[in-house]
Order: C-alpha cells, then structure tokens, then sequence
C-alpha cells in the first residue's frame, strides 16, 4: 500500500497537475479575464507591501530558475565544465539559501499584511490568504532541507537523485518515483506541496504571472500621455 501510494504520488501526480495548471490557466484566461490579475491594495500599508513585494518577486523568481537549471540540467553538461555533483550540491545550498532566506522575508512581511490588517483582511478571499500561507510553509520546507543537503555535500548524491526524479518526470519515464523512494519526507514533502502549487495554481491569483508585461523592458521610447488640461506629458 505504501508503496502505490508513493507511485501516485511522486509517479502520477505531477502530471495530473501539470495538465490542471495548463488547461486551467487557458479556462480561467478564456472564462473570466476580468479576474486574471494580482487584486491589488496598495494604498494600504504601502511601504510595508513594496518592500516585501521586491523581496517576495526577487526571491521566488531566482528560486524558480535556480530550481529549473539545476534540476533539469543533465550532470554531464556541468561535468564537462569541470563542475562535480557535490560542488553543484553546494552551490545549490548556498545559493538556494540566500535566494531562500530573501523570499521568504518578503512573503512573510505580505503575508503579516494581509492577516493582521483589518480592511486587508475584509478585502482579501481565502484563496488570497491560503496561496500565501502555502507558499510560506513551501519556503521552510526548503530550507529545511539545506542542513540535510549539507550533511551529503561531498558526492552531491542528493542533488543527483532529485535531478534524476525531475528528468524522469518531464521524460514521461515509468520508473521516476523510484529515484525517491529513500530521500527524506523533509524532500518529499517540499516535493509534493511544490507539485500542489502548480494544481491550484489557476485557482489563486498567481495567475497574474501570465500578464507579466515583459515586454515594457524592450519598449523603446517614452510613453505620450495628456494631463487633464490636454498638455502632452512624456
């Protein structure tokens, strides 16, 4: 039984949530875009949301890309830069705990914001609050499995284990939660709530992350505008 619950859950799962985070996010986009966006406050508590906002974004978007590059990049690609598993392994703890650490003041500086101020709170829905508290739980569970990484710096066989679940997984290979099995629940925990993220992902306001408008930073030239007197303003 254990062992078919370890399969659905590290074998089967993410894909059920890979195919709800990618038909659910075209739904909501097609159903209802008047709510494809953050539901901003900003007029309150306006220094406190700007600092843990830059803090929150910066963190989660390196986490995110760290978390991409070296799970998915195959060993021999960094082996041929001279780069072994357990220096990977390091660089992963000290970078993750840096990028880790910066997330997770911000998330929780945004999150003491929306539980502990009164009109916030009345104004924001459970999925709001619960998308927050989520993502703080997600952020300790993987810095608590810093110090276990730690402990196996020297071969890097952590990092090479999970790398190999990733790889499996976006291989569509049967045998991907086997590469698990023995990691501690600290792993499979920050795993599995990881994979949860993306399931109810096109249900939480993360889906402004789609409208990211990415390409203001190409635009070339000043935006033309006009006051209320009719002047043309740049």
């Amino acid at each position: 039984m254990a062992d078919w619950l370890h399969i659905l859950v590290f074998g089967y799962y993410p894909y059920f949530a890979a195919t709800v985070f990618l038909a659910g996010s075209l739904i909501r986009f097609d159903r209802e875009q008047y709510t494809w966006r953050s539901g901003s406050s900003q007029l309150l508590r306006r220094r406190q949301l700007v600092w843990g906002s830059v803090l929150f974004h910066v963190g989660i978007l390196l986490l995110f890309f760290g978390h991409f590059v070296g799970l998915l990049t195959p060993s021999e690609i960094y082996h041929a830069f001279g780069l072994s598993s357990g220096a990977k392994q390091v660089l992963a703890i000290v970078a993750g705990g840096i990028f880790g650490v910066v997330c997770l003041v911000g998330l929780t500086m945004l999150l003491h914001r929306r539980l502990f101020d009164p009109r916030i709170r009345r104004t924001s829905s459970p999925m709001d609050i619960a998308i927050l508290a989520i993502l703080w739980v997600q952020l300790v569970l993987g810095l608590a499995t810093l110090p276990l990484s730690w402990a196996h710096r020297e071969h890097g066989e952590v990092m090479v284990t999970l790398s190999l679940w990733a790889q499996k997984i976006v291989t569509f290979q049967a045998d991907a939660a086997l590469h698990v099995a023995d990691v501690s629940w600290v792993y499979k925990a920050h795993i599995f709530l990881g994979v949860t993220i993306f399931l109810i992902f096109p249900f939480s306001r993360l889906v402004h992350i789609w409208s990211a408008p990415v390409g203001y930073l190409g635009r070339r030239g000043y935006q033309v505008v006009r006051t209320r007197e009719g002047r043309r303003v740049a």
